[in-house]
């Protein structure tokens, strides 16, 4: 889902935008997105791809993605649902959603009240995943596993974050981050890669669970000043695109496109979500 204002397409879905619009981009999770580009004060690069398997059998992707630009600020969040637990599609958009509405909302960015956030979202989606009933047709062995992943409820990664430029009236910017999980980000400087600010704390083990909120441990939270200084880039990816883990430099959109596609394993082996904003 794409909501958008002002502004033309590229031959790669650029859209150049006024100064004043905004952007809203929400993955449908029933479909692939292609490579996407916007140019604003944030270049924004993007795409969203279902695993083989789950374009073969028609299901949704395990994956949510979602960002919102509006003039100098950006929200984002991708979430990675755990496909062995119940339902990961639907856990990875209701985190999703509830993400994307708190950095909205929540002024003070804080470790403390994305923990209850993240404890909040966990009632509610509880509910909603309980009130999913498993088809009756069903096998019976195959429907009582299922009620019993259901009751285990549902599982999902997530990283999520926004960024604030510095203006005029905002001296100083800031770009802060939070996450759970082995899906990856990673920031440059003038070609410089910094990622290792973030620590070596990207675990399967560390989630968040309808059931009971985080798991394995408090989010992870990541926060720095950022001032007018430009040439950075922030990227985001699930472990779908492990492909990119030794790329050091900027990859062009073409090539972001052909990992995309897998064709070389006849499709993604595993959903895979891009995100990338340079400015």
């Amino acid at each position: 889902m794409k909501r958008s204002y002002a502004g033309s397409m590229d031959s790669w879905g650029a859209r150049k935008k006024s100064p004043t619009s905004t952007y809203y981009y929400e993955s449908k999770q029933t479909g692939e997105e292609p490579l996407t580009r916007i140019r604003d004060l944030f270049t924004c690069r993007y795409a969203y791809g279902r695993a083989a398997e789950s374009v073969k059998l028609s299901e949704k992707g395990q994956d949510f993605l979602a960002f919102s630009l509006n003039e100098d600020v950006c929200r984002f969040v991708l979430c990675d649902g755990v496909g062995l637990s119940y339902r990961g599609d639907v856990a990875s958009r209701l985190l999703g959603q509830g993400l994307m509405e708190w950095l909205e909302n929540q002024e003070e960015l804080s470790s403390a009240s994305l923990e209850r956030k993240l404890k909040e979202l966990s009632l509610e989606a509880d509910r909603e995943l309980r009130d999913l009933s498993v088809d009756s047709a069903t096998p019976k062995l195959l429907r009582e596993v299922l009620e019993e992943k259901q009751r285990m409820g549902s599982e999902a990664m997530y990283i999520c974050g926004r960024i604030e430029l510095p203006t005029r009236f905002r001296r100083k910017g800031r770009l802060w981050l939070a996450w759970q999980g082995d899906s990856r980000v990673r920031l440059w400087h003038k070609q410089t890669e910094l990622t290792s600010l973030f620590g070596d704390h990207f675990r399967t083990a560390e989630r968040w669970s309808s059931r009971i909120g985080p798991v394995g441990g408090k989010p992870h939270v990541y926060s720095s000043r950022l001032d007018h200084e430009s040439e950075y880039r922030l990227q985001l990816y699930s472990d779908g695109l492990n492909d990119l883990d030794a790329v050091m430099e900027h990859i062009p959109d073409e090539q972001v496109q052909v990992l995309m596609n897998a064709l070389h394993t006849d499709g993604l082996e595993d959903d895979a979500s891009f995100l990338e904003f340079m400015w």
